[in-house]
């Protein structure tokens, strides 16, 4: 588990050629049907009013994410009012025609049966699968094409964060930020207003809660739960996740490093809080047997070795997600070893200790040849490794020291890298770098893979994907726009790749030749709050 995009992609696509086999032949209601037999501790709960609380990719990666499980919590305890979730179809098609309405998982009911449909939006593709969820259920996907007979449209989630301006030309609401505060007040709001315009005008009024049809601020505030609102848990365990069977739970929230490509840094909301250990305790249901400590920078919690013990002590398993290469000394290791870990993951990021150094990642080559020994002294079988290519800066004389030093690590342990390009996001340092392009992404990707022939073990994202994805989180309403152009067109890359063209983004001529990393010194000072450009 780790809470970046990168990781993010590469979960997805893991175990997707199991999961067609497995659906192809079932039809939705049965395999929802089976899907809640096999859940523990869902919530039962009837009440006078029903949210569609929706995650724009498959069920199996939703119901590994803490924020919709904790938007899925924090529904259910609000008085008179009750969510049924709903999913994007079991299909990593970014282009995916549904050819069946979608419908919820707790009553069977297609979406404009409800008053409010709350999407949790993680990163940026997923605006495709909140269109195509939206257009196959007969709800216009446009918010000015949308009346009266519609249900409202809200979204949030991680993307808040960062840049949700490309959602505003869909939804009613954007809530920025933590929700567990705010949301039962959103919620309550409803349920005093009459008519849809008076509802729009008291969210209006709402900090954290962006209004794009009447709503003109462009640093508007994200939203920020009080402590004694964490931790946040997941409160539904089912093995048809990408993680099997666990309980999801924070360990901390935020994080107190500067890393310059990072939207959850120390300058963002409030920076890194610790949670108690007995908080994280007191959340776990007693049968509980498998546990993940979520957050930002999870092994930078001053207790976590003792936190493991203690589950350990209980029979669980164990996983983290954010481990530090920094934080991976002897006494953490053989706790992850005791906790049952058999890869130790952690991010090289940058391709040398020129870049990692300029991104402000405190990694340096003796802490990962330290990581892949201790791995190897307490039996574990692999090294998993993150990198991005195509930083600002970045050469092929780079590329060729992560090929000597990857070398070097494999020589201790086998070693596994999950490689993404760098995507700049707002709310970050980097906001505004440019993308390194498709063809020197795949060239640096081949490269490497020469330099590593039979070393180490790569796995990439899409090069074309990771372009459109970078282009959104730079982008604002007119690219929101291009995505629905895109879907029309039939939802391939070459058809993003036409409206992207269209207003004037091109995969290879990005003006990346040059760029250089900012000052570190400015970091803190580049990082804002993201600017949300609405197209009214």
């Amino acid at each position: 588990m780790r809470g970046n995009d990168s990781a993010f992609a590469l979960s997805r696509l893991a175990s997707s050629a199991m999961l067609r086999r497995l659906t192809t032949t079932t039809t939705p209601r049965t395999l929802i049907r089976r899907r809640l037999e096999a859940e523990v501790g869902r919530i039962p709960k009837q009440a006078p009013y029903r949210a569609a609380l929706v995650y724009p990719s498959p069920y199996r990666v939703a119901m590994s994410s803490l924020g919709f499980q904790t938007a899925y919590r924090v529904i259910q305890s609000t008085p008179e009012w009750c969510c049924e979730r709903v999913f994007h179809p079991d299909t990593e098609n970014h282009g995916l025609e549904i050819s069946e309405r979608p419908i919820s998982y707790e009553g069977e009911r297609s979406l404009q049966e409800f008053s409010l449909i709350a999407f949790s939006v993680s990163y940026e593709l997923e605006l495709a699968g909140l269109i195509r969820i939206l257009e196959s259920s007969g709800i216009p996907a446009l918010r000015e094409q949308r009346g009266e007979d519609h249900p409202l449209v809200m979204a949030g989630g991680p993307l808040t964060f960062s840049n949700p301006s490309t959602l505003t030309p869909f939804v009613d609401a954007v809530l920025l930020g933590e929700c567990e505060q705010e949301l039962p007040e959103v919620l309550a709001s409803m349920t005093q207003c009459r008519t849809r315009e008076e509802i729009l005008g008291a969210w209006a009024a709402c900090a954290g809660l962006l209004v794009p049809g009447i709503d003109s601020r462009v640093e508007p505030q994200l939203l920020r739960a009080d402590d004694q609102f964490l931790p946040a848990f997941g409160p539904i365990r089912t093995a048809e996740t990408e993680l099997s069977n666990m309980f999801l739970v924070e360990a901390e929230r935020g994080c107190s490093r500067g890393c310059q490509y990072c939207v959850m840094r120390r300058s963002t909301n409030g920076g890194m809080r610790i949670v108690e250990p007995k908080r994280i305790f007191d959340c776990m249901p007693p049968d509980v047997q498998k546990v993940g400590l979520v957050g930002a920078a999870v092994s930078d919690h001053p207790r976590i070795v003792e936190i493991i013990d203690e589950l350990v002590s209980r029979d669980c398993k164990v996983g983290l997600s954010s481990l530090r290469p920094d934080k991976l000394k002897e006494p953490f290791v053989a706790a992850l070893s005791r906790a049952g870990y058999r890869t130790l993951t952690t991010a090289l990021d940058g391709a040398s200790e020129r870049l990692r150094s300029e991104i402000d990642r405190r990694g340096n080559a003796e802490h990962y040849v330290k990581a892949a020994q201790f791995a190897r002294k307490y039996g574990m079988d692999r090294l998993k490794l993150y990198l991005m290519i195509g930083l600002p800066g970045e050469t092929d004389s780079d590329i060729d020291e992560c090929s000597g030093f990857v070398t070097e690590l494999s020589r201790i342990i086998p070693v596994s890298l999950g490689i993404s390009p760098f995507c700049a996001k707002k709310n970050t340092p980097l906001d505004g770098m440019p993308f390194a392009g498709i063809s020197r992404v795949q060239a640096r990707l081949e490269r490497l893979r020469t330099g590593l022939a039979g070393r180490a073990e790569i796995r990439p994202t899409s090069s074309k994907w990771a372009w459109v994805e970078h282009v959104l989180s730079q982008g604002g309403a007119e690219e929101g726009h291009a995505v629905l152009d895109a879907l029309r067109r039939g939802g391939r890359f070459s058809d993003y790749r036409k409206s992207f063209l269209a207003i004037g983004h091109h995969p290879d001529q990005t003006g990346f030749e040059g760029v250089s990393m900012p000052n570190k010194r400015d970091a803190d000072r580049l990082a804002r709050l993201p600017v949300i450009r609405v197209q009214n």
